[in-house]
């Protein structure tokens, strides 16, 4: 086998991320069946990618025959879930919305029990755009709480900005572009680089002012604050150890 466009796939989960990869695969012309329904068996594919929960992967791989390939999506879990089984974990390193998404330049973490189950998710995710990078068992937890608190926490952390602005009469699109300049800088600079604003300056009376105005307006916001002015504190003393002047 040397790609996995000529194997025949089959999605199982319907869900976000089942729907959006299903579609991926077949604009990149892979023969794909799906996504099907929990429960589905998968014959007459040869590879299974399981989309569902993380809860019901190991249920959902007992259901396919010992004639497919099956992989899993999760990006916290190891293999075992799949049984004695040759098989891969394919986890796209992607935010999937109700609309769906866009796979092309992002990661994706692979792993196999075999050498062969990691070329076909491999390839797998080459064929949407992914780019695959190898994550051991024993990384896959810190991997995946990497990726959690780069996007799903970044969300929260927006939420909290839009819920204090609202009450100053500032609406969410006023800091769109604050928001991406800011992502950007990051990733072309690092943190250290990137950081701006009165914590980063050493402005004691602005961040007191700040926390002042959360306390009269959003006091629910106020633990958020102060962990992560305690946490921008400390990448500051880096940066100051680190940046040069």
């Amino acid at each position: 086998m040397d790609t996995p466009f000529s194997l025949a796939c089959a999605i199982v989960g319907a869900g976000r991320l089942g729907t959006a990869l299903s579609a991926a695969l077949r604009t990149a012309g892979v023969s794909v069946e799906g996504p099907l329904g929990r429960g589905a068996d998968g014959s007459g594919a040869e590879v299974v990618v399981l989309c569902v929960p993380d809860g019901e992967i190991e249920a959902a791989a007992a259901q396919i025959g010992p004639q497919a390939l099956v992989g899993h999506c999760s990006g916290a879990l190891g293999l075992q879930v799949l049984g004695e089984r040759e098989g891969f974990s394919l986890h796209p390193l992607m935010t999937v919305t109700d609309e769906g998404a866009d796979f092309a330049g992002a990661g994706a973490a692979v792993d196999g029990t075999t050498e062969h189950a990691v070329q076909v998710a491999s390839a797998l995710a080459s064929a949407v755009g992914l780019r695959p990078i190898r994550i051991a068992p024993q990384d896959r937890a810190a991997y995946h709480a990497a990726a959690s608190i780069a996007s799903n926490f970044l969300v929260t952390l927006q939420a909290a900005a839009e819920r204090l602005a609202e009450s100053a009469g500032a609406d969410r699109d006023l800091f769109v572009p604050l928001v991406r300049a800011t992502v950007e800088n990051w990733a072309a600079l690092g943190p250290q680089r990137a950081l701006t604003g009165p914590v980063a300056r050493g402005d004691k009376a602005t961040v007191a002012r700040q926390r002042e105005a959360l306390t009269e307006r959003a006091p629910e916001l106020l633990p958020l604050f102060d962990a992560l002015v305690e946490a921008t504190q400390r990448l500051a003393a880096r940066r100051a150890e680190e940046v040069p002047a």
